[in-house]
Protein backbone atom coordinates (compact mmCIF):
# COMPACT_ATOMS: atom_id res chain seq x y z
CA UNK A 1 0.00 0.00 0.00
CA UNK A 2 1.43 3.17 -0.81
CA UNK A 3 1.29 6.45 2.05
CA UNK A 4 0.21 9.55 0.86
CA UNK A 5 2.01 12.35 0.83
CA UNK A 6 1.81 16.13 0.09
CA UNK A 7 3.14 18.69 -2.35
CA UNK A 8 2.56 22.17 -3.28
CA UNK A 9 4.11 25.11 -5.96
CA UNK A 10 6.61 26.97 -3.92
CA UNK A 11 5.48 30.17 -5.65
CA UNK A 12 2.29 29.73 -4.81
CA UNK A 13 2.71 28.63 -1.27
CA UNK A 14 5.04 32.01 -0.64
CA UNK A 15 1.68 33.83 -2.70
CA UNK A 16 -0.64 32.30 -0.46
CA UNK A 17 1.39 33.23 2.45
CA UNK A 18 1.08 36.81 1.52
CA UNK A 19 -2.19 36.90 0.50
CA UNK A 20 -3.99 34.63 3.43
CA UNK A 21 -1.34 34.30 6.34
CA UNK A 22 -0.86 30.42 6.03
CA UNK A 23 1.62 28.07 5.12
CA UNK A 24 1.43 25.21 3.14
CA UNK A 25 3.03 23.45 5.35
CA UNK A 26 0.95 24.33 7.86
CA UNK A 27 -2.39 23.77 6.10
CA UNK A 28 -1.24 20.13 5.71
CA UNK A 29 -2.65 20.15 9.21
CA UNK A 30 -6.41 20.26 8.65
CA UNK A 31 -5.85 17.30 7.14
CA UNK A 32 -5.43 15.29 10.78
CA UNK A 33 -8.15 16.70 12.37
CA UNK A 34 -10.96 13.79 12.76
CA UNK A 35 -13.99 16.10 12.14
CA UNK A 36 -12.50 17.59 9.21
CA UNK A 37 -15.22 17.85 6.17
CA UNK A 38 -14.39 17.10 2.64
CA UNK A 39 -15.96 19.18 -0.13
CA UNK A 40 -15.61 18.85 -3.69
CA UNK A 41 -14.89 21.93 -5.41
CA UNK A 42 -17.12 22.52 -8.22
CA UNK A 43 -16.44 26.07 -9.11
CA UNK A 44 -12.92 25.41 -10.07
CA UNK A 45 -12.87 21.83 -11.39
CA UNK A 46 -12.49 21.55 -15.02
CA UNK A 47 -9.06 19.50 -16.03
CA UNK A 48 -9.67 17.77 -12.52
CA UNK A 49 -11.21 17.42 -9.75
CA UNK A 50 -10.50 19.66 -7.20
CA UNK A 51 -11.55 19.73 -3.10
CA UNK A 52 -11.85 21.79 -0.37
CA UNK A 53 -10.50 20.51 3.44
CA UNK A 54 -11.88 22.05 6.24
CA UNK A 55 -10.28 21.21 9.67
CA UNK A 56 -9.51 22.98 13.06
CA UNK A 57 -5.88 23.88 13.61
CA UNK A 58 -5.52 25.34 16.87
CA UNK A 59 -8.64 27.59 17.95
CA UNK A 60 -9.12 28.42 13.97
CA UNK A 61 -10.91 26.54 10.96
CA UNK A 62 -8.56 26.52 8.01
CA UNK A 63 -10.10 25.66 4.33
CA UNK A 64 -7.56 23.58 2.11
CA UNK A 65 -7.49 24.09 -1.71
CA UNK A 66 -6.20 20.50 -3.19
CA UNK A 67 -6.16 17.96 -5.60
CA UNK A 68 -5.30 14.48 -5.38
CA UNK A 69 -3.27 12.74 -7.77
CA UNK A 70 -1.74 9.12 -7.13
CA UNK A 71 -1.61 9.55 -3.54
CA UNK A 72 -0.54 12.98 -3.43
CA UNK A 73 -2.88 15.63 -2.23
CA UNK A 74 -1.82 18.44 -4.08
CA UNK A 75 -2.30 21.60 -2.35
CA UNK A 76 -2.86 25.35 -4.07
CA UNK A 77 -4.45 27.23 -2.12
CA UNK A 78 -5.77 27.72 2.40
CA UNK A 79 -7.15 30.07 4.39
CA UNK A 80 -9.56 31.18 6.93
CA UNK A 81 -12.66 31.69 5.07
CA UNK A 82 -15.99 32.01 6.56
CA UNK A 83 -17.42 30.20 3.97
CA UNK A 84 -15.23 27.12 5.48
CA UNK A 85 -16.09 27.88 9.22
CA UNK A 86 -19.62 27.65 8.20
CA UNK A 87 -19.49 24.47 6.71
CA UNK A 88 -16.94 23.20 9.50
CA UNK A 89 -20.30 23.99 12.02
CA UNK A 90 -22.78 22.89 10.10
CA UNK A 91 -21.12 19.34 9.88
CA UNK A 92 -19.87 19.42 13.33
Amino acid sequence: MKKTGFEWDKTKDQENQKKHKVSFSLAQQAFLDPHRVIVEDIEHSSEEDRYYCIGRIGEGILTVRFTYRENIIRIYGAGYWRKGKKIYEEQN
